[in-house]
């Protein structure tokens, strides 16, 4: 009898951190204290929503940890719905999730063309080029995405132990280049702290305050700021340490992650151009401004170290991006591989690779759907992107209700109460996502809820379509 290939386990604890973080920071750490949290919740509005996104998330990890801990195979959320409450439960938990983490490898592969316009003088943009809902694309800039999505696909079949490697490597990077800007704002006069304020975002034009609702609308952008510290128990079967580090692992992810977000739009705040009295004027004037200008953390970083600011800040974002799509390669490729082998998707996603032991079918599929973003723009592939937030949500639910189900059988009070609070966090998540709340302005856009619905009705056929075969 030819025996059956495994999954092996050649991840270690710092691998899996950087599992954990490359997924949680992208591009979007980098642009949203300019775009997003300045304008909504202002330096120190920001930095308390933050705080207070973190905590929520930590105790959501805890659910994951006590769940990991019960089923230390792959396929995370999936498995734990499974085994709570049924295929049924677990096909809509993984429906969506696998949407969550299947949608920002190619939103990583395109923002590497971002980095050639905003920092590189459009150097990509060579080739034919056209418009797709008012976002240029270039044919330079659709090989560098395919090169990258399918270069990264090739080194995470050839085994796990070089990809956690890889990881560690360009979260180092992303770590240190943050880390040498955040010093640089310190011992600089050219940033100071009495540019924080005003703490919280006042319209320059309308005196309108950000305040609590400000606060809230960054704090309802937690499950995607946050997406990433999830991935570990998908790649929990490929641990070679015991279950039990993973708390610990994925606290301090997660913390790492509010830290890179809160010191980014710290030091965003604290560098005000010239002829601006404040940053509330500068961020208020963003639209009308080009190059650098218009990516205040980028020039925070030029004004601080020059050149070499942005030097290092590119790298780190380079870091940021190229981790998010190893990451994300890794943990939706487990998920599928989870998935086939319960036969709620088709078989072939859960061979593995006779040398490797990777599941090279699921990461070739996600190569191929990835691939055909980089020919749809950014705009395009951000109506779905934004629904990334309620698969996340979503997974967070199912685990936290998973984790009360089974703690309270055990009698784990403290479990029961972290389960219970996830659980709640999630539901508001769902809530503000999908209800359009105006002080909040964080539900998904029209052409969101269309590719939502969609989205829905494929897994209702799916679903019907392969029922007898899970029967």
């Amino acid at each position: 009898m030819e025996k059956e290939v495994k999954l092996e386990k050649k991840l270690s604890p710092v691998n899996v951190w950087a599992l954990a973080l490359g997924c949680i920071i992208g591009w979007g750490a980098f642009v949203m204290p300019g775009n997003t949290f300045l304008g909504k919740a202002g330096p120190l509005g920001t930095a308390i929503a933050m705080g207070i996104a973190t905590l929520i998330m930590i105790v959501i990890a805890f659910n994951y940890n006590y769940m990991i801990n019960k089923f230390p195979v792959a396929g995370g959320e999936f498995t734990y719905t499974q085994k709570a409450f049924g295929s049924n439960h677990a096909f809509i938990c993984s429906w969506f999730l696998g949407l969550s983490y299947l949608c920002i490898v190619p939103l990583n592969g395109t923002a590497l063309a971002l980095i050639g316009r905003n920092l590189m003088h459009n150097i990509f943009q060579v080739g034919f080029h056209y418009t797709v809902a008012g976002y240029d694309i270039y044919l330079g800039e659709i090989i560098l995405a395919l090169v990258a999505l399918g270069l990264i696909a090739f080194l995470s079949i050839r085994g796990v132990k070089f990809t956690g490697v890889f990881q560690t490597i360009l979260v180092f990077c992303l770590v240190g280049g943050v880390f040498i800007v955040a010093i640089a704002a310190l011992i600089s006069d050219k940033a100071s702290f009495a540019n924080l304020s005003p703490a919280f975002y006042e319209n320059s034009v309308t005196g309108a305050s950000g305040g609590l609702g400000g606060i809230l609308a960054v704090v309802a952008v937690a499950p995607w700021a946050f997406v990433g510290f999830d991935t570990i128990p998908q790649a929990a079967e490929e641990f070679k340490f015991s279950p039990k580090k993973t708390k610990t692992i994925m606290v301090i992810s997660i913390l790492f992650g509010g830290c890179v977000y809160i010191v980014l739009n710290t030091v965003t705040a604290m560098v005000v151009p010239e002829g601006y009295g404040s940053w509330v004027e500068y961020i208020d004037d963003l639209p009308n401004l080009e190059g650098l200008m218009a990516l205040p953390t980028f020039f925070a970083a030029k004004t601080l170290l020059g050149t070499a600011g942005v030097v290092f800040l590119g790298i780190a974002v380079l870091a940021a991006i190229l981790s998010g799509i190893v990451g994300f390669y890794m943990a939706t490729s487990r998920l599928l591989y989870s998935m086939a082998k319960e036969n709620v998707i088709p078989a072939w996603f859960g061979e593995l690779h006779p040398v490797y032991k990777t599941p090279k079918h699921a990461i070739l599929f996600i190569m191929v759907i990835a691939m055909t973003a980089p020919f749809f723009g950014r705009t395009a592939l951000g109506w779905i992107v934004d629904m990334s937030s309620l698969g996340a949500a979503i997974g967070y639910g199912y685990t936290s209700l998973a984790a009360i189900k089974y703690a309270k059988n055990e009698d784990r009070s403290g479990i029961v109460f972290t389960g219970i609070l996830g659980a709640i966090m999630a539901l508001v998540f769902c809530i503000l996502l999908l209800v359009p709340i105006k002080m909040f302005g964080c539900s998904l856009g029209k052409e969101s809820m269309i590719c939502l619905i969609i989205w829905v009705v494929m897994g209702i056929i799916f679903y019907l379509g392969t029922r007898n075969k899970r029967k």
